[in-house]
């Protein structure tokens, strides 16, 4: 049986999470994404855990060599024998490269497809989405106030709970946001294709011709 790696790049807002979630319910690959992994660590105080504890304490990145590590630990669990999808990382092509011999040692001797797939879509689409973005206080729900109203202004659908906004939900912020995603991206994007295992899908439009493309991409 062939192994499936997936691994997932996009800008913020490009509904990367959502489609990589519904699709990790489809193929029963566990979604494997970066922060939750870094969160998890942080809580439960792994060794790598407190290392990264002790760099965030003091105002700085985690070291690349960490986030690896904890990365590491979670690609070689049982559930990811199959495959699985891999969201957050890398983020420059040093780390692409760190993933690459991570992937070489966790995989010896294993027959392996290994995919990127790169959400293109649109600038102001992006920008659109994350100005009008509201979510729960209470159960976390997602809203636009352009394209995914709720029921009753102001309150959620499931709890009623109040909508919010998020700080760093403003146009100025999510523009700063962009061009850095993207000079940082771009050199990394270039990497795979070079490899020949990018795949770009048009994230533009609605949810389900979104999921369609995705689901023709990763066959």
């Amino acid at each position: 049986m062939t192994k499936k790696e997936l691994v997932f790049l996009g800008p913020p807002a490009s509904g990367k999470g959502t489609q990589t979630s519904r699709l990790s319910q489809e193929l029963n690959f566990p979604h494997v994404d970066t922060g939750s992994l870094l969160r998890k660590a942080l809580a439960e105080g792994t060794p790598d855990g407190l290392i990264a504890k002790s760099y965030i304490e003091k105002g700085q990145l985690v070291p690349v060599e960490i986030v690896a590590s904890i990365i590491k630990t979670r690609l070689k669990e049982a559930d990811c024998a199959n495959g699985f999808i891999l969201d957050g990382f890398p983020r420059s092509t040093e780390q692409a490269e760190i993933l690459e011999k991570m992937l070489s040692e966790i995989d010896a001797d294993k027959d392996v497809s290994f995919k990127v797939i790169y959400f293109d879509i649109d600038q102001q689409l992006l920008l659109d989405r994350i100005i009008y973005r509201r979510s729960c206080a209470k159960c976390g729900k997602i809203y636009n106030l352009q394209s995914l109203k709720p029921q009753c202004e102001g309150l959620c659908d499931e709890c009623c709970s109040e909508l919010v906004q998020r700080k760093d939900d403003t146009e100025e912020i999510a523009k700063s946001r962009f061009d850095t995603y993207f000079t940082e991206t771009a050199p990394l994007i270039e990497f795979y294709e070079k490899k020949g295992v990018l795949t770009k899908i048009d994230a533009n439009g609605e949810v389900e011709e979104v999921w369609d493309r995705l689901l023709e991409a990763v066959k």
